[in-house]
């Protein structure tokens, strides 16, 4: 992980939050907030982009604790890296194929 400084996680801190309040707000059909396709799938990838670069559990606790979204994404995360690490654990070859089909 890169090393952020304090001011930094703050100020990823507040897009995150704001992307998870709109990903929550569009999810529970919230009436005062319009769903826009594109903003739902921008705020999918910031939330997604920062909680790979910063530990949610670790740097947004409260966040993850209150908000459906930034759960999903966290968990989602967590699940794509345990995936990852069977993939090179137990299936080598296959690994090597897919890496090799993805270039």
């Amino acid at each position: 992980m890169r090393h952020f400084t304090p001011d930094n996680i703050d100020v990823l801190a507040v897009s995150a939050i704001s992307a998870a309040a709109y990903l929550d707000a569009c999810d529970q059909g919230d009436q005062t907030t319009q769903l826009d396709p594109r903003c739902y799938q921008a705020c999918g990838k910031v939330l997604r982009e920062i909680f790979s670069m910063l530990d949610p559990a670790i740097h947004f606790p409260v966040l993850i604790e209150q908000s459906a979204a930034a759960r999903e994404v966290a968990e989602s995360l967590r699940i794509g890296k345990l995936i990852s690490i069977s993939r090179l654990g137990y299936y080598p070859e296959l690994s090597i194929l897919l890496n090799r089909a993805s270039v």
